[in-house]
C-alpha cells in the first residue's frame, strides 16, 4: 500500500506503473531530481493535487 509518507523515487522503482498515474496528475516525478528525498504528500501539495485522489489510483495500479 502507498502511503503520504513514502518517498516518490522509491515508488516509482517499486512500482512501475505509478509513472503514468503521477504523469496523470500532472506530476513529472520521473524528471525530478528531488523525488529521491519527497514524500508523496509534499509533492502533491506543492503541485496543488489532491492527495486522497492521488493515493486511490497509485493504490489502484499496483493492486494485483
Amino acid at each position: 500500500m502507498i502511503t503520504r509518507e513514502m518517498i516518490i523515487s522509491d515508488i516509482i522503482s517499486s512500482y512501475p506503473q505509478t509513472i503514468e498515474v503521477f504523469r496523470s496528475f500532472g506530476l513529472d516525478c520521473m524528471e525530478c531530481q528531488i523525488a529521491d528525498y519527497e514524500e508523496v504528500e509534499h509533492g502533491a501539495g506543492v503541485h496543488n493535487v489532491d492527495i486522497v485522489k492521488l493515493l486511490k489510483a497509485l493504490n489502484a495500479v499496483i493492486k494485483p
